[in-house]
Formats: C-alpha cells, structure tokens, sequence
C-alpha cells in the first residue's frame, strides 16, 4: 500500500547513506522533516527543489527542521547512479541533461555545482526487475497513479493496462522508497510533522514549501 498524507509515514528504504550521518524518520520524532527527492539527472532538482531545500536548512535546521536528501532512480538508470552521486556530493560534477541544462543558463562555475548541499544524502533502494508483469502488478501502479480509473470505459482501462506494461517491461530497477510513497516524479517534497505523520507530498518546485514548514515548526 501507498504511504498516505495523513498517515504515519514509513522510514525510507535506503541502500546507503553517501553524506552525513545516517537516520531515518523514526528517529526524527520531535523534529519536522522534510525529504527533498531528487534524480541526479534531473534539471529541475538542480535548479529549483535542491536550492529550495538548502535556503530552508539554512534558516531553519537551529529550529527543529530535519532536512534529509534522497537521490532516487525511475529512469535513465545509467546516468542515476549511485557513482554519479558520489562524484556530484564530493567534486559538484553534473551529468546528462542536468549538466546541460545549468551550463545553457549559466548555473554552472567551472563546469561545476556551485553550491554544495549541507545535509545528509541518502540513495533509495533499487531492486533489480525481472520475470513476469503480473496484473496485480500493474493494477498497483494504476491505482496509485490513476485515483479515477475505475470510472473509465472497459475499452479505455484496458488502453492504459497496455501502457502500464509496456511502462513496467521497460523498468530495469523497481525505487524502494519512490514506489511506497507513490511519488510522480522529481523534484518531490515529503513533508512529516513532529508526530512523524506524513503531511504532504509535494511534487515540482510549489513555492510553499516554507510556509508549509513555518507551520508545521509552530505546531
């Protein structure tokens, strides 16, 4: 089943943790937490959600905030790599279209990340996929992805049946921790109260990220 907001959020599914001191939700109880997932190929994490992320540590991690990184992979698995990771947390080496991207907007110093990011990154758990797609396999991504699907006609679910599979036969890894909280993409904000209750899951760069913690600190 799919993490829910307003349930008690699981911990994540770590493979390892690649900078700072290793923790998980269970042992933030008392803090906020907030998990800013990213893909190491991904633009949008380098220039929006990882910047938001690091202005709102800087502010508020002397006030109760636990901001946690999770580099994660749903695609483009030989550029979202834990190597990759590695070389971005230790040199601010970029890849892909990420490298692109920051070099064409002038983002980039000396080819590099000019910032580095304070707090501690983890990599989600990948499992490598193999064998058959079952159709309880399929409906589980439907019903996580499509909450309408069962108001569509026969003809069109079974349309997007088809386009599941195809969609899972191209997975080579299966993301732990993107999977179970259901995730759409990246950048993704999970937000946790103090009481380690999942509060929202904020996919893209939203622009209320900080009042969404303001609250959640006075609560």
């Amino acid at each position: 089943m799919a993490a829910k907001v307003g349930t008690k959020a699981p911990n994540l599914q770590i493979s390892t943790w690649v900078q700072g001191k290793p923790t998980n939700i269970d042992k933030e109880k008392g803090n906020v937490v907030v998990v800013e997932v990213f893909q190491v190929n991904c633009p949008g994490c380098f220039m929006y959600g990882i910047p938001e992320a690091i202005e709102l540590y800087n502010k508020y991690h002397d006030s109760g905030l636990t901001m946690l990184g999770m580099a994660t992979a749903f695609e483009d698995y030989d550029k979202n790599t834990i190597e990759n990771l590695q070389k971005l947390l230790t040199t601010g080496d970029v890849v892909g279209e990420t490298q692109k991207a920051l070099s064409m907007y002038g983002q980039l110093k000396a080819g590099k990340l000019p910032y580095k990011i304070p707090f501690p990154v983890a990599m989600d758990m990948l499992k490598k996929e193999g064998g058959q797609i079952s159709e309880s396999k399929i409906m589980d991504v439907i019903e996580a992805n499509v909450p309408d699907y069962r108001s569509y006609s026969e003809k069109d679910k079974q349309v997007m049946k088809e386009r599941v599979k195809a969609y899972l036969m191209g997975k080579e890894y299966s993301a732990k921790t993107f999977e179970e909280y259901a995730m759409r993409g990246t950048p993704t904000s999970l937000v946790i109260d103090k009481k380690g209750n999942l509060r929202h899951n904020l996919f893209g760069a939203t622009g209320h990220l900080e009042t969404i913690v303001q609250e959640l600190l006075n609560e």
